[in-house]
């Protein structure tokens, strides 16, 4: 089996480095925070979004320090930017593999790991630089570390989990700690020891927790305001408001001061306000379920029959502990998602892929091997149908995409799902041949759809704050609508660019895409309009469609040009720059390097989106006023005109953040949109190419510094 172990691990990577460079700066808010660490060790302490140090993104910073030094080392380019992720996403693969491999079967292993690798979020999430590719690695090894301990009472194996959860609080604050509960209560009910002994030891991982993720949290709300950048994404500078309101409850409330959705404010739809519906089957609906669920309704199958077939095993079996790690990752963050009222995008879900995958390959292990008797077969077969029905009804809401492969995957597992029912009562090598075809057929059933969304994630390119896997789905938007969640139609999301010609033959290729042991209950069971169609190659892969392809109603898939005015307008992205950065011209970039050492900041531009863009085109440092959004209170008036004054800001970029209005609107600061008025009526515009810029070094047209 290492071969074949081995020979996952490099499919996996080659999968995830083909065609890596497609998707560009992917999220440049990250990207030029990336460029900024490369050549300023402050800047990639604090995670700032420039190398003059301003403002640091709205998130920790451990996820741009693997992305930094690939920079520093490579040199700053897509490649080594995204490189990093790629390797979290086979080093996730290998983790699944080994923590499935310690109780069940190598076919288990291999099954989970190949199921991880195929889901359409993965493809999309460790080819990105959002900061989830590292999450998802470390809640990955805290699992693993989490079945070791429990394994054993082993209190070291306890202490590598605390500073496993402490890391994944550095890369993306509380959303670590939605399977603390669920992995703590194993070890507490299950370890092999006494209850005193367990509660010390959950003490020991608790401080090494606080330890691990700690430790940047004191020096940064320790050091004075003035020594170091604003904390972006906060009103009070304070990173531990935001971690517990931007980043933290805000998410589940939906008041989040500052953000798109305006301090709580709800446009529409259906109890998750401008983020869609919320409900149950959040994550089964529109093309949420194109990104995660295809083998949602097997694992939770597999989830509960697991939990049945060891009800009788010692309390604690190595198989039980295994189902409960993985079932609790599921369910807590699976329920959390589907009910939160506060920012969700579609991407958030990757944080479920291995526990998924790994119930996958620990149930489907269990009932294959217990197949001879009629019950497990049962359940194995009804499994197996379930899925191909499920495919076959995701498939259908992208129904020009792979046409033939819907029907081909749902006769094929029922076919699959009949033969191994039979299978178990034909007598010797008939019965077991038939039994090993059907089970090949099934898992090519069940991997079917997600690894055609997969193989065509990769081959185009994804960039901006908002992308999504596959291609566009009937319901489209966002929760099943079009557009923006909640029916604000219009607001733009970020690129999916094409691919490259030939990438995958006969995929949409060039232009852009728019838009134990035996017994105790189991025998031998272990203990706007997406409407920007993208013109695709011709391709040469039987009945993987070339031509055009066109979404439902709601946005403009380019990011751009989305209705109800909130396009790019003046140099901006999608939403005047907000979840989209500007396409930034050569002449523009030549512009901001002239003289760019006689300057702290070459230009000054509202939203970080907007900045980045125009600090990747430079290479030089940009100001990004209020933040992400352009509403934190990062700079007032008064401290903007002094900069000005002492000559450290070279030009101001018109437009970006919500509309160029600074993020008043949105219950934030109006900080941006006061500066914004200010250079505007003091300053003479200068408009290049599609860009409108302010010369802050020139004599005023009236009077105001």
């Amino acid at each position: 089996m290492r071969p074949a172990f081995l020979g996952l691990l490099l499919a996996t990577a080659v999968l995830y480095f083909w065609n890596l460079t497609a998707s560009g700066w992917a999220n440049a808010f990250y990207s030029a925070a990336v460029q900024a660490g490369s050549v300023s060790w402050k800047a990639m302490f604090f995670g700032s979004s420039d190398s003059a140090n301003f403002i640091t993104v709205d998130k920790p910073p451990l996820s741009l320090w693997p992305m930094a030094l690939s920079a520093r080392l490579f040199g700053l380019s897509s490649f080594s930017v995204l490189a990093p992720q790629v390797l979290m996403g086979v080093g996730t693969v290998a983790t699944v593999y080994a923590t499935v491999r310690r109780r069940f079967t190598p076919l288990a292993g291999l099954v989970a790991g190949a199921a991880l690798a195929l889901t359409p979020v993965a493809a999309l999430m460790f080819r990105f630089n959002n900061p989830d590719a590292l999450l998802v690695l470390l809640l990955t090894l805290a699992a693993y570390g989490t079945v070791r301990a429990t394994e054993t009472a082993s209190t070291r194996w306890l202490v590598f989990v605390g500073v496993m959860f402490g890391l994944g609080f550095l890369t993306k604050t509380l959303q670590a700690f939605l399977v603390l509960p669920a992995f703590a209560l194993v070890y507490l009910v299950c370890a092999p020891t006494n209850p005193g002994r367990r509660f010390l030891q959950l003490l020991y991982g608790t401080l090494a927790m606080l330890a691990a993720g700690g430790w940047w949290v004191a020096i940064v709300e320790l050091m004075p305001a003035s020594a170091r950048p604003y904390i972006g994404g906060s009103q009070d500078n304070s990173f531990l408001s935001l971690t517990f309101g931007y980043n933290g409850f805000g998410r589940i409330t939906g008041d989040e001061t500052g953000s798109v959705g305006g301090g709580g404010g709800r446009a529409g739809g259906g109890g998750g306000g401008m983020w869609g519906s919320t409900g149950i089957t959040r994550l089964f609906d529109g093309d949420i379920g194109g990104q995660i669920a295809w083998l949602m309704p097997a694992a939770l199958i597999l989830l509960l029959f697991g939990l049945w077939a060891t009800r009788r095993h010692p309390r604690t079996d190595s198989a039980r502990i295994g189902f409960l790690v993985w079932g609790g990752w599921l369910l807590s963050t699976a329920l959390t998602f589907s009910f939160m009222s506060g920012i969700f995008h579609q991407y958030y879900t990757v944080a479920l892929v291995p526990a998924v995958a790994a119930l996958v390959g620990m149930g489907a292990d269990g009932l294959w091997r217990a197949r001879h008797r009629l019950p497990y077969a049962a359940v194995l077969a009804v499994t197996v149908a379930v899925t191909a029905w499920w495919a076959h009804q995701l498939l259908g809401r992208s129904s020009q995409f792979v046409p033939w492969l819907r029907n081909a995957v749902l006769i094929g597992g029922v076919l699959a799902a009949i033969a191994l029912l039979l299978a178990g009562r034909i007598p010797g090598r008939p019965g077991r041949r038939i039994a090993t075809v059907a089970g090949l057929t099934a898992l090519a059933a069940g991997l079917a759809g997600p690894a055609a969304y997969a193989l065509d994630t990769v081959s185009t390119g994804h960039s901006g704050s908002i992308v999504t896997a596959g291609p566009a789905v009937r319901s489209g938007g966002f929760g099943g609508r079009g557009g923006f969640p909640g029916g604000a139609g219009g607001f733009p999301g970020g690129n999916r660019n094409g691919g490259q010609n030939g990438t995958f033959p006969g995929f949409p290729g060039t232009g852009t895409g728019t838009g134990g042991t035996n017994g105790g209950g189991m025998p031998n069971f272990p203990g706007g309009t997406r409407n920007g169609t993208g013109t695709g190659s011709t391709g040469t892969f039987p009945g993987f469609p070339g031509g055009t392809g066109t979404g439902s109603t709601g946005e403009s898939r380019d990011g751009r040009t989305g209705r109800g005015g909130f396009g790019g307008g003046m140099g901006g992205g999608g939403m005047g720059g907000l979840l989209n950065g500007a396409r930034v011209s050569s002449e523009v970039a030549d512009l901001l390097k002239q003289d760019a050492g006689k300057y702290t900041w070459v230009a000054a531009a509202v939203g970080s989106q907007n900045q980045a863009s125009y600090q990747l085109a430079s290479g030089e440092p940009v100001m990004a006023l209020g933040g992400f959004n352009g509403s934190d209170p990062s700079l007032s008036l008064d401290g903007f005109k002094q900069l000005v004054k002492e000559g450290k800001v070279h030009w101001f970029i018109g437009g970006g953040g919500f509309g160029g209005m600074g993020g008043g609107s949105m219950g934030g600061s109006n900080y941006s949109s006061e500066i914004t008025s200010w250079v505007e009526s003091t300053y003479t515009a200068k408009t290049v190419g599609s860009t409108t810029l302010y010369d802050l070094t020139a004599a005023p047209k009236s009077p105001g510094l």
